[in-house]
């Protein structure tokens, strides 16, 4: 009886543990669709395009610093002299604006423009992130769906071996022991089982999370994205183009003006204003009688700091202090971007010779479970040792799952470590946001309704994204 039962397993035994990956349903979700998604569906990114919005509208006020400021005035006021009661009221128009400051709006506006450079620039960085877990995501689903499946075969084969060992326990042919043997092995798959379902939920979770729906029919990874010819070459293209030394780079401009900027405090300003007012008094003393004069002023102001306390000269070492901050967060991102393109490209070699070395883990497995089982049927071989062999081969097989999902992840770690990770640079086919047109709409720093007007039909695009 037990060659006839370990013959009768053998076939269902390979068939389940080995078997391979079913159809694939017509519509099944790629990495490319879940990239999308999560480009579509991203906060994150929602909350930085808002982000440089605003420092778009820094760069407007910096301009507006050079046009006038215009405002009307209205004032009244009552008084009771030694019993007799005075009035009077005004309205003014006042205009005034800075006609020269040597240089420091000039500066300004130049600082407010890196500053949105650099905010694009981090954005480009957030975009890079976002696409980046989708496809962690998307990678840990497919591995963790796989590993589910892995196990539930091995808790279907142990419970047919379980099965068996209790039958063979009926006949007298094996102990008490065998059977505790197989029960155990059994119990063990059930909680991988377990583990592995827990697994699979934590990474729908995290994939509704990135994509704002549940992953549904996930279709295989589509082949690696090609590399650079060397590890020199990535390097280079990481430091020419990652986003985060992009705009370290602005930062680190915007902070050499700002030097200028504190430097240019100490030179003299020069305003004109002018302006327009009527002025009506009434008087009980004089009778009654309301008095009215209109006046118009034209003024031209220059003033400068001969002596703040210290204050400027203090703004100014803390503005070249903040130079070396930033050119030395230049050269800390640079050496960042160099090493991860390092580990990036390491782990691209781990993973390959892990998955050479682990097929032919597979297979020598495979042979040995094959000839323990042929030798349990002549009786040289325990249930052990078909249990042990049998885990040998499915650790095997779960090494190879994890092993392929991070070649797969190394290989888009890799992209983003060279600044490659964009919707744009992986042609994906789905119209993105454009930093430069709220940009062009308010760089004027517009208030006319033909310039509000285009303002609105930007920021309806925005609402559309």
């Amino acid at each position: 009886m037990f060659r006839k039962t370990m013959s009768r397993l053998r076939n269902p035994l390979l068939a389940m543990l080995l078997a391979g990956g079913t159809a694939l349903p017509l519509q099944a979700e790629t990495l490319a669709d879940t990239m999308v998604a999560a480009y579509r569906h991203s906060a994150l990114l929602e909350q930085n395009r808002a982000v440089l919005r605003a420092a778009d509208e820094d760069a407007a006020a910096a301009l507006a610093e050079l046009r006038p400021v215009l405002q009307w005035v209205a004032e009244y006021s009552y008084q009771n002299i030694e019993g007799f009661d005075a009035n009077s009221s005004s309205l003014s128009l006042q205009a005034q604006m800075t006609l020269y400051d040597w240089g420091r709006t000039a500066i300004a506006i130049d600082i407010a423009k890196e500053s949105v450079l650099a905010t694009r620039a981090a954005l480009v960085g957030i975009e890079q992130d976002v696409l980046l877990g989708a496809v962690q995501s998307y990678l840990d689903v497919r591995s963790a769906s796989e590993q589910v499946e892995l196990q539930a075969n091995s808790v279907r084969v142990l419970g047919e071996e379980q099965q068996a060992a209790t039958d063979r326990f009926d006949v007298g042919e094996i102990t008490q022991t065998d059977v505790a043997q197989a029960d155990a092995a059994l119990a063990e798959a059930r909680a991988d089982l377990a583990t592995a379902e827990g697994d699979l939920r934590v990474a729908r979770e995290a994939f509704r999370n990135a994509t704002g729906r549940f992953p549904d029919n996930l279709a295989p990874p589509p082949p690696t994205p090609k590399l650079p010819a060397s590890l020199a070459a990535a390097r280079d293209i990481g430091q020419r183009t990652h986003p985060l030394i992009q705009q370290a780079k602005r930062e680190a401009a915007a902070s050499e003006l700002r030097v200028a900027a504190a430097a240019a405090e100490r030179n003299p300003e020069l305003t004109g204003s002018a302006g327009l007012s009527t002025q009506r008094s009434k008087s009980i003393s004089s009778g009654g009688v309301s008095n009215s004069t209109d006046i118009g002023s034209i003024s031209l102001n220059m003033s400068q700091t001969i002596y703040s306390g210290g204050r400027l000269p203090a703004a100014h070492r803390k503005a070249m202090a903040q130079r070396d901050s930033a050119r030395s967060s230049l050269l800390n991102t640079a050496r960042q971007v160099d090493q991860a393109v390092g580990t990036a490209w390491a782990g691209i070699d781990v993973a390959r010779a892990q998955i050479r070395a682990i097929d032919e883990q597979i297979v020598a497995a495979r042979q040995a479970y094959s000839g323990v089982r042929e030798e349990a049927t002549l009786g040289a071989r325990t249930t052990l040792d078909v249990l042990d062999a049998e885990q040998v081969l499915l650790e095997a097989m779960a090494d190879k799952i994890t092993a392929e999902a991070n070649m797969q992840l190394a290989h888009y770690q890799l992209l983003s470590a060279m600044g490659l990770l964009t919707v744009e640079n992986l042609k994906l086919g789905i119209p993105t946001y454009d930093p430069s047109a709220y940009y062009n709409a308010v760089r004027d720093a517009p208030f006319t309704s033909r310039q509000g007007q285009s303002l609105d039909r930007v920021l309806r695009a925005i609402g559309k994204q």
